[in-house]
């Protein structure tokens, strides 16, 4: 018995935690400003962004298979996305240091931030589960790789009123930069002044 109420005060708690991050925004919603930790342990903040679109993608975990995909696709479309005027923050539950090895790992080139308290998760209303780790080989080193929380794969787009234009929760992580490109190409063909 004394097992059993331990297991539902614990079942209420969480019940409740999940609850507290139950309000998605969606397209049409005012993103409030954020900050977080980036891949230098510096504050970036989502108020000093001054293109006229936002990008804020969010990732499982560093260092594996679709998030790595999916970041090298938008480095390898950073020059264009410049000349669009956007900015692109990739965020996940991880370890500023995890964020270090998979900047410097494959060379990304736009800023990754640790949420590893789920506080912008939260602000954009995206569920969150329990945290893990990974193993990995780094520079001949076997290092684990620890995360807060995890995140599903969603991707927002705000424009320069930081209002969502665009949203998707069942992102393709190879093609997430390409849908991002297009719908900020048919936002801009649809409200030209």
């Amino acid at each position: 018995m004394k097992y059993f109420k331990s297991f539902i005060v614990f079942f209420l708690i969480s019940t409740y935690a999940m609850a507290q991050n139950t309000v998605e925004l969606n397209e049409g919603a005012v993103v409030p400003n954020f900050s977080a930790q980036n891949t230098d342990g510096v504050i970036w903040k989502s108020a000093e962004v001054t293109t006229d679109f936002l990008v804020v993608y969010f990732y499982p975990a560093a260092m594996t298979g679709g998030c790595t995909k999916q970041a090298c696709a938008y480095r390898d479309n950073k020059a264009t996305f410049d000349k669009m005027g956007v900015t692109v923050v990739g965020v996940s539950g991880d370890e500023v240091k995890n964020l270090q090895y998979f900047r410097d790992a494959y060379q990304l080139n736009f800023p990754l931030l640790s949420d590893a308290n789920g506080d912008i998760s939260k602000i954009f209303g995206i569920p969150t589960t329990k945290g893990g780790e990974i193993s990995r080989e780094i520079g001949g080193e076997n290092l684990l790789l620890i995360r807060a929380i995890t995140t599903p794969r969603w991707t927002f787009v705000l424009d320069k009123t930081r209002t969502i234009i665009y949203k998707n929760a069942a992102v393709n992580a190879a093609e997430d930069s390409k849908k991002v490109k297009e719908a900020i190409e048919n936002y801009q063909l649809t409200n030209k002044n």
